[in-house]
């Protein structure tokens, strides 16, 4: 009988850093996170006068990005996004491929969660506020490509795309902000003890 021993939590290092490093884990990691934003999208509510939906979906995607790290967020938002454009209906409302007005937030999400993972690997997560900064920036990266990709798809103005894919979402994103920045340096905070 083997047991692991975790190591203590040290500066670079993410929450997924403290299991035992194998190629299994990472691969397990990369599985998971892309699933958990496949579910984390099922919870849609649609928005009046809007194509998009609020999902769970973007906040499933920071949390991915920030608790695996950059290179592991990336791969498993990409795993993904490519799953979803083959067809997996794991993308709002179970829908799949990349012909939606809301593809663009998917392409978003895929790098906000490299940089939020760069960030939390220089240690955004630990702290409450620069968790926050660190959710609101991968939050404008995603409606800073998901906005001009709604406007093109769905034939907007940019300023009916912002009315229609940025406007009605902000108040749920800062909700979305504020958890995260309760949970993940809690969850440093349980690491240490």
């Amino acid at each position: 009988m083997s047991t692991a021993v975790v190591a203590p939590a040290r500066t670079g290092q993410v929450l997924a850093d403290l299991i035992p490093a194998s190629r299994v884990r990472d691969v397990a990691l990369v599985l998971g996170g892309a699933a958990l934003t496949g579910l984390a999208a099922q919870i849609a509510v649609p928005i009046p006068g809007s194509p998009v939906p609020v999902t769970g979906q973007t906040f499933a995607a920071l949390l991915v990005g920030t608790t695996l790290g950059a290179r592991r967020g990336f791969l498993s938002l990409a795993l993904y996004a490519l799953a979803g454009v083959a067809g997996v209906p794991w993308f709002a409302d179970g829908t799949s491929g990349s012909a939606a007005v809301s593809f663009g937030y998917i392409l978003g999400m895929v790098l906000a969660s490299a940089v939020v993972g760069a960030l939390a690997r220089r240690g955004a997560d630990r702290s409450v506020w620069r968790m926050a900064g660190a959710m609101l920036l991968g939050e404008a990266i995603i409606y800073a490509v998901g906005v001009p990709y709604l406007a093109y798809a769905a034939d907007l103005s940019l300023s009916a795309a912002v009315a229609a894919g940025l406007t009605p979402f902000l108040i749920g994103d800062a909700l979305k902000a504020a958890l995260a920045m309760g949970l993940l340096p809690s969850a440093w905070k349980l690491v240490k003890r």
